[in-house]
């Protein structure tokens, strides 16, 4: 457990002391600002039975940032140490492959929780000043932000997944950028597909990102996207781990 947590204290000092993590910390401010704003003043503009919980996570100035960020936050983890030749140190420390791994994951998963904490102000400042509550319950807060949580962790997985994969950190950033893009729209077909069968609707509904953060954020609690979301958190790290082995022994 000691190495674990020297590796993992190891993958966030080097977030901060790489200038990305604070130019993507600003973005994300400036962006996740505006999209409270824009959501907050859409709702005065006429009457909606959306709560301000539901607007800020359910417009395109949430999705687009989100969806961005994987890639810059993934993109170095292990392409960087195969360009910079300090894989080969690493992986002849008494560290174990797994432990590596880990690491890197629950380091970037940490930076992403931080990038996001700062999001929980909007909503104080928001019942300081009105004296209302910006959702129906505390669900609607708590389901948000699960859900948030959860397709972070999946996200994150495939962007280990790609930088493990090169050692380049503009392709692993392409590759993590398309990936989670296509399973994003993926969600989305019954839009742009009017005849579509009863299954194949089905399916796009359980993929549909989209839907599973409308649902949460509603504070409606289904644990179908739950064991997708982890389940597939669980097998694209087992995929990380196989390409991380297979680069090490062929090297």
């Amino acid at each position: 457990m000691s190495r674990f947590l020297t590796l993992l204290a190891r993958e966030i000092s080097s977030y901060f002391r790489s200038p990305i993590a604070y130019t993507v910390l600003v973005f994300f401010l400036v962006i996740t600002g505006f999209n409270f704003y824009a959501g907050v003043s859409v709702l005065n503009r006429m009457p909606s039975e959306a709560t301000v919980v539901e607007a800020f996570f359910n417009t395109v100035f949430f999705w687009f940032p989100f969806v961005l960020v994987f890639p810059l936050l993934t993109m170095r983890l292990f392409s960087e140490e195969y360009k910079m030749g300090t894989i080969e140190p690493l992986m002849t420390a008494p560290v174990r492959d797994l432990e590596v791994v880990l690491s890197k994951y629950c380091g970037a998963l940490l930076f992403y929780v931080i990038l996001w904490l700062p999001s929980l102000l909007y909503f104080v400042i928001f019942q300081w000043q009105t004296a209302q509550t910006a959702g129906d319950a505390a669900g609607s807060y708590l389901g948000g932000y699960a859900m948030l949580l959860l397709l972070g962790m999946f996200y994150l997985s495939v962007g280990c997944l790609a930088s493990a994969l090169t050692n380049n950190q503009i392709v692993a950033a392409i590759i993590s950028f398309v990936l989670i893009t296509l399973m994003f729209f993926m969600g989305l077909l019954t839009i742009f597909i009017l005849n579509v069968s009863p299954f194949l609707r089905e399916l796009t509904s359980y993929l549909s990102a989209l839907e599973h953060m409308m649902e949460f954020s509603q504070g409606i609690f289904d644990t179908r996207p739950v064991v997708f979301y982890l389940s597939m958190t669980f097998f694209t790290l087992f995929l990380t781990f196989q390409a991380f082995q297979r680069r090490k022994w062929a090297s």
